[in-house]
Order: structure tokens, then sequence, then C-alpha cells
């Protein structure tokens, strides 16, 4: 079984959540939750479990419980034990099958796809606890139809948090929930439109969806403002005639850069003498891991800045949970333009939200998932510095991703283009930009890659970079069975 690896130390470490008031007895809840793990390929062949006294004491159950789930997991195969020594994971997880795109080409092997939260850690333990609290609780009228804006009950909770942990300036009467945070923006621009905005200013680079394709569709003219390695270069937006700005002052994307104090007040300047709208994408604030917290901008002029939130990189896409805090002149064209959409978010997600948030389950998972993301960016950045010393990783201290910069000697299309020939799917930055020039880079994401695969996505990366620098190695893969990069 080759060398003992134990990357688990407590019951937290180990995802394992129970629920006391659920009909299921603990011991199988215990089990099911590390089973989950190995399924989902966080718990690897061979790796130590935690002692059954340490598990017992971190969940508040008796030993012989979770020594149930163990023998329970034995039976089964999927861990391994005897006597005096450790309880081992004794299988590999069950690997998914093929998928296919773009006709019979296979699918990549491994994934540096950016923009994905590791949903195989959604907290469903804690999230069924608050939606059976809904179900039970909830006076009759909320299930009727609503303001448009949402529910009371997550306006409260949204508020507080975000006050108390992104340092805004929110008040319950000014958020609008909304489907994630391609709706939010759309609702936005909507409304900026109708009320004679004409051009949009967006960070270069920046994402190709949901602002730009919006104001596209919109009819506004979107205009590119290059970012330095701080943010946005306040310069070169003040030379713009911009009704609207989008940034991501707290974490850059793609390149992570931090807008300083100085910038924001500036930019906040700018917006105030063209009264226009600065709209701030906090994306992915809440995972940091070298630094102290960044508040949010909206703080520092809540009637010029639209502060959009989602829960989509912390908890997961497929909720479709997003929010606006909007400057009081917006709230109301916001709301409106809300209810024509769709007539309002889900009651039950939103109330089953807000409990979630009040009970303070969502600072737990955000706890609990921290360290496990930064054991994938610091597996990332080891395998880059051993493998490719060359490559310069930016924008490391925060979020779920790593861009790093190419030597000159490399060209970025032609290092995705062998890597997707390797079986990897890693964007280059270039495709991101509006405009041409500046130097070639890779996006990594690394939020749903165990580190074993990000270290082997690495070393084959390091092959396709010394094909390209000598063609002669080339493998006998042609383009037409080569993996689609493109995710």
């Amino acid at each position: 079984m080759g060398q003992i690896r134990t990357n688990s130390s407590t019951a937290e470490d180990l995802l394992i959540d129970v629920d006391r008031s659920a009909p299921e007895p603990l011991h199988r809840q215990i089990a099911a939750s590390i089973r989950g793990s190995i399924r989902a390929g966080r718990l690897r062949l061979g790796t130590s479990l935690p002692p059954t006294r340490t598990i017992a004491a971190d969940l508040g159950v008796s030993r012989g419980v979770v020594v149930e789930a163990y023998q329970q997991l034995v039976a089964e195969g999927y861990l391994t034990s005897r006597a005096g020594g450790y309880t081992q994971v004794a299988v590999e997880p069950v690997p998914a099958p093929p998928g296919r795109r773009g006709g019979d080409r296979p699918a990549a092997r491994i994934d540096f796809g950016y923009g994905r939260t590791d949903v195989s850690s959604f907290p469903r333990a804690a999230w069924l606890r608050s939606v059976r609290t809904v179900l039970t609780t909830t006076p009759n009228e909320r299930f009727a139809y609503l303001d448009g804006r949402g529910v009371p009950e997550l306006h409260a909770a949204l508020t507080d948090y975000l006050n108390r942990v992104r340092g805004t300036s929110a008040r319950p009467e000014n958020v609008v929930i909304c489907s994630g945070y391609g709706q939010g923006v759309s609702l936005l621009l909507q409304v900026l439109a109708a009320r004679g905005a004409r051009r949009l200013a967006v960070e270069d680079p920046s994402p190709d969806d949901d602002a730009r394709l919006v104001a596209a569709a919109a009819g506004l003219d979107v205009i590119g403002v290059p970012v330095g390695p701080d943010g946005i270069l306040v310069e070169e937006l003040e030379h713009t005639d911009a009704d609207a700005v989008v940034l991501t002052p707290s974490h850059q994307w793609p390149t992570g850069g931090v807008l300083s104090a100085t910038a924001r007040s500036r930019v906040i300047g700018w917006a105030q003498r063209r009264r226009a709208v600065v709209i701030e994408d906090d994306y992915d604030a809440e995972y940091r891991y070298d630094r102290s917290p960044v508040g949010a901008m909206q703080g520092l002029a809540p009637d010029t800045v639209v502060y959009c939130g989602t829960a989509s990189k912390t908890l997961a896409p497929g909720l479709r949970l997003g929010w606006l805090l909007a400057p009081p002149h917006l709230v109301d064209e916001i709301t409106a333009a809300k209810v024509l959409a769709d007539r309002g978010s889900p009651v039950i997600d939103q109330l089953t939200f807000a409990d979630f948030l009040t009970r303070g389950e969502f600072d737990r998972h955000l706890r609990r998932m921290r360290p496990v993301y930064r054991r994938r960016r610091d597996a990332l950045l080891a395998a880059l510095r051993t493998r490719l010393p060359e490559l310069e990783p930016v924008g490391v201290a925060a979020g779920q991703h790593v861009v790093a910069w190419l030597p000159h000697d490399l060209d970025e299309a032609a290092v995705v283009a062998a890597a997707a020939r390797h079986g990897l799917v890693v964007q280059g930055v270039s495709r991101y930009r509006l405009n041409l020039a500046g130097p070639g880079g890779l996006i990594f994401g690394y939020a749903t890659l165990t580190e074993r695969a990000i270290t082997d996505g690495v070393e084959a990366l390091a092959d396709a970079v010394a094909e390209v620098r000598n063609p002669q190695r080339s493998t006998q893969s042609s383009p037409e069975t080569a993996p689609d990069p493109t995710p």
C-alpha cells in the first residue's frame, strides 16, 4: 500500500456532520459522510483516519457510535483495520465514466477550469436542518406572492453578515435577491441603459460572459480598461466617459490584484463627478489564505456602489442565489425588472439560506473549506516551483484560482494546445482581453481537484511545455484525437 498518508486529524477535517434531529442513526450518518469522502476522492487509498476517540470527542457522541460506523465501512470494504494499528482507506474512488466533447474526442484527464467550487463538500446535513426549520415554522403567508426584492428574513440575515464580514454599509430595504450574479448584473445594466447609460467600462482582462454579454445585448458600448498588479489602472479609467464600471476590487479576476485604498477613493471620486455607477463584483472574497480581510468598496460609498454577491463560489452555483446591495435611487427600478423577469426568486430557498446564515452554518462551512482550498493551492504552487519554475504565479493569496505568467519564449496558444494533447484543460489569459496586447499566461482553477490530480496535472503540463520548446519530442496524438481545451 506504500507510505501511510494522514491528511485528516479531526471530524471537521473529514467533513463529518451529524444531525441529531434526523431519524437516521448517528453511526449511519458518520459512515455516510466518510463513504462520500472516499467516493469523491477526498480520502485516498492508504489515508489513515483519526482514532475513534478523537472523532467521538469532536462530534460530541459516544465512542461506540464511531466504532460502529468504522466497523460498517470495514465490512463494506471501504476501510481496513487491524488491532493496535491505523484504520485506513482501502479503496480508490470509482472514476466517473469518460464524457465526450466534439464528436469522438476523449474528455480531458485533468481540468484546471476556473470559477468552480467543490460541490461535493456542500453541507447537506446543515442545509437540511434549515429546510426542516423553514417548512415547520414559516407562516403560511410567506408562500404567497411577495415583493420582488425577496423575503425580509434574508434581507436582514444578509445585511448582518455582510456588514460584519465584508464591511458593507447595507440596509435591509436596499437588498434585492436575484438568481445569481448573472441575473443581478443583467437587471442592473437593463435599468442603467433605460436611464440613458451608453458606455460600460470593464477591467481588461475580465470574464467574457455576464456583464460584457449583457451590456452588448442592451446596446451599451464596452470599454476595456487595463489592469496592473493591484487591479484596474485608475488613471486610465479617469480618461474614459463611461457611465458605469464593473470592478473586482478585492480580488481582480483573473490576476488577483487588490485595489488599494487610494485607488478605491479615486474610483469613487471619478464616479461621483460623472454621476456614474460602480458595480462591485465581490465574487470570492471569503477565501483568503495569506492576507488580512479586504473590505468591500460599497462601505465607502453606498450611494455610488452597487454590491453584487452570490453563493455560487461559496456553497454551490446550482442554488442560484445572489444579491444586490443597491443605492436607494435604484432599488425600485431593479425590483421592477426582477418582477418582470421571473416574479421573484424561490421563497423556500431564500428562507433556508436566511436560517443557514443566522445559525452560523455559513461561517462554519467557510472555516471548513478554507484549509481544504489552501492545501490545494499550496500543492499547485509547490508543483509549479518544482516542475515549471519559469512560470510566475500571481494572485495566490486568495480565491480559487491562480494565474501564472509565461516566459517570453513560450506562446500561450501553443502551450494551451499542447496541454490539450496531454489530456489537460487549462485556459489562457489572452482570450479574456478586450485588447490583444499583454503577456501570455495560464489560469489554474484548483478548487475541484485533489492534491494528487493537481500535481499530476502540472507534471503533464511540464511535458507539454517541453514539447512546445522542442517540437521533435511531440507525441503522435493528432488534433482529431486531442481533448477540446474549451470547457
